[in-house]
C-alpha cells in the first residue's frame, strides 16, 4: 500500500493508461523512496516490470551484472544468463525481450546516475533504442531514476542531444508533508499528536526511510534520542552518508550547508565565498550551490524588486538537526537521556524556530489559504541590512504577492503555548512593515500576519495589526 503520493499516483496512473510510448523522469533525494513507488505502483499493474539498480562506486562489469540479474528474473524466470561484455549487448538483448512481450514492458533504470558509470556507453544505449525503436511501441514505459537531480536534469531533461525533450513525464519527489507523514504514522499504528509529529519532523523531515524507525509508544523526544544520541543510533552517521552517496566532492557540499545553516537569516553569495575553504572558484561554488538547491537542503531568495543579490538559507529539517545538534559533538559520548535535557533549554527554542520556519517553507499554500487570501505567487522571506547607523534593518520571514494588488508580510513564530503579541513587538512589527515600505518600495498595500505554531492569544494589539492567522492545524490540512 502507497500511503500518500495521490499526485504521483495519479500521473503515472494517466502515463499507463496512454496510449503512446512514455519516457518517465524521476528525482528526489535517497531515501525519499522513489523506488518503492515505482516497485508499488507497477506490481499491482499487468506488465513486464523490468528493474535493474545502479550499485554505488560499482564497476561497469557490477553493474552489467545487475542488470543481468534484472533480465533473468523479469523474462527468464531467474534462469542463469550470461553477463554481456557491455551496454550494447545488453541493450541488444533487453531490446529482444521487450520485441517478444505481450502487453505493456516497464524498463526502469534505478538510481541511473550510478548506473552510468564514466565511459561506459550507457547513456549512448539509451539514446538509440528509446529513439530508434522504443518511442515508436506504445507498449514501453521507460523510467529513469535517481538521487542527484543535477545530474538527471542536466543529462536527461536538459539534455542537448539525441535525449532533449524526450521526457514525457517529469516528477520530483519530495518529502512527506505533514498530513501524509501523520497519515503514515496511523498506518504504522503510532499515535501522536500533531504537536508532537511537528517535533519529530524538525528533527527527521517527512523522510519516509527516517520515519520507519519510529517505533510505538515512544515520544517524540524518546525516539530523537534513541535515532541520534545513543550508542547504536541508527541515524548518527546519516549525515555523512547521505551527503557521499549524493555527491562528488562530498565534504565541500558538507561544508557549504554548514556555513549556511549557521544563518537564520539567510546568507549572501559573498560571504558564502570568503568563508569557504573547499569551494573555491565561482564556477564550482555556483553549481554546488545549485546542486543543493535541487536536492531540497537550501533555498535561494531573491529580494523583493530585484533579480540579484541572492542569498541562501537552509530549509531541510534533517540538515539543520544534524549540523545543530550533532556536528559540533562528533567525539562527544553523549548521555542516556542527553536530547530530553536539551530539548528543555533555551537553544531548543532558538533551533526550533529555525526549524519550523523551514517547515513551513514546505507548507506555504496551506499557508496562504489560512490567511483566506488568493496568491500570485509566495516570494519567501525578505531582509534590509542597514548600511549605516541611521537607517534601521528589517527581516521578514515569509512575504506572499496577492492577486488583490497587496502583500502579506508574515511573522513565523513557534513556541509551546499561543503567541502573545504584546505593545513590544507590535511596534516591532510595524517597524517592519516601515522599513520593507521605505527600502523595497513595492506600491502595494501591505497587510501583516502571523504563523503562529500553537495560535495567537488574542490582544487589542493583535486584533489591530494582525490580519490572517494559520497555526500546526492549519500546516496538517490537504491540499486539493
Amino acid at each position: 500500500m502507497i500511503i500518500g503520493r495521490k499526485r504521483e499516483q495519479k500521473k503515472l496512473e494517466q502515463a499507463y493508461s496512454s496510449e503512446k510510448s512514455q519516457f518517465i523522469t524521476i528525482y528526489g533525494r535517497r531515501r525519499i523512496g522513489k523506488t518503492y513507488l515505482i516497485d508499488e505502483f507497477f506490481k499491482k499493474k499487468k506488465c513486464h516490470f523490468f528493474h535493474s539498480m545502479g550499485l554505488q562506486h560499482g564497476s561497469t562489469s557490477d553493474q552489467l551484472e545487475s542488470f543481468t540479474t534484472g533480465l533473468s528474473e523479469t523474462f527468464f524466470r531467474g534462469r542463469l544468463l550470461q553477463k554481456p561484455s557491455n551496454w550494447k549487448e545488453a541493450f541488444a538483448m533487453l531490446h529482444n525481450e521487450v520485441l517478444e512481450a505481450d502487453g505493456k514492458v516497464v524498463i526502469f533504470l534505478d538510481e541511473l546516475p550510478w548506473l552510468a558509470t564514466r565511459k561506459s556507453g550507457l547513456m549512448t544505449q539509451i539514446d538509440f533504442y528509446w529513439n530508434r525503436y522504443w518511442s515508436k511501441m506504445p507498449k514501453v514505459i521507460f523510467i529513469v531514476c535517481g538521487s542527484s537531480a543535477s545530474w538527471l536534469i542536466q543529462k536527461i531533461i536538459y539534455n542537448k542531444g539525441g535525449l532533449h525533450n524526450r521526457t514525457t513525464l517529469e516528477i520530483e519527489l519530495r518529502p512527506f508533508s505533514l498530513q501524509e507523514t501523520r497519515q503514515y504514522l496511523i498506518y504504522r499504528k503510532i499515535q501522536l499528536s500533531d504537536k508532537q509529529i511537528v517535533a519529530l519532523y524538525m528533527a527527521i523531515g517527512g523522510i519516509p526511510y527516517y520515519l520507519d524507525y519510529v517505533e510505538p509508544g515512544l515520544t517524540p523526544q524518546q525516539t530523537i534520542q534513541r535515532l541520534f544520541f545513543n550508542y547504536d543510533s541508527p541515524l548518527k552517521h546519516e549525515f555523512d552518508k547521505l551527503f557521499d552517496s549524493l555527491f562528488d566532492g562530498a565534504d565541500a557540499y558538507k561544508e557549504l550547508v554548514s556555513i549556511i545553516a549557521k544563518r537564520r537569516e539567510g546568507i549572501g553569495r559573498s560571504e558564502i565565498e570568503l568563508m569557504t575553504k573547499l569551494s573555491s572558484g565561482g564556477g564550482h561554488l555556483t553549481k554546488r550551490l545549485k546542486d543543493l538547491c535541487l536536492t531540497g537542503f537550501i533555498k535561494e531568495f531573491v529580494p523583493w524588486g530585484k533579480t540579484r543579490g541572492e542569498y541562501y538559507k537552509v530549509i531541510d529539517e534533517f540538515t539543520l538537526f544534524f549540523t545543530q545538534w550533532l556536528m559540533p559533538y562528533t567525539q562527544t559520548p553523549f548521555v542516556e537521556d542527553h536530547w530530553i535535557i536539551k530539548s528543555q533549554r533555551p537553544e531548543y527554542y532558538a533551533w526550533a524556530g529555525y526549524a519550523f520556519e523551514a517547515i513551513c517553507y514546505k507548507h506555504i499554500y496551506q499557508i496562504v489559504r489560512a490567511f483566506k487570501i488568493q496568491a500570485i505567487n509566495p516570494i519567501g522571506s525578505w531582509r534590509f541590512i542597514p548600511r549605516n547607523n541611521i537607517e534601521k534593518g528589517a527581516q521578514i520571514d515569509l512575504i506572499i504577492d496577492r492577486i488583490d494588488n497587496a502583500l502579506t508580510l508574515a511573522e513565523i513564530k513557534y513556541s509551546d503555548k499561543p503567541f502573545i503579541l504584546d505593545k513590544q513587538y507590535a511596534a516591532v512589527l510595524n517597524q517592519k512593515r516601515e522599513v520593507f515600505k521605505k527600502q523595497a518600495k513595492p506600491h502595494k498595500d501591505l497587510f501583516l500576519a502571523l504563523v503562529a505554531a500553537n495560535g495567537l492569544k488574542k490582544t487589542i494589539y493583535s486584533e489591530d495589526i494582525i490580519s490572517g492567522i494559520a497555526t500546526i492545524e492549519d500546516l496538517f490540512k490537504e491540499l486539493d
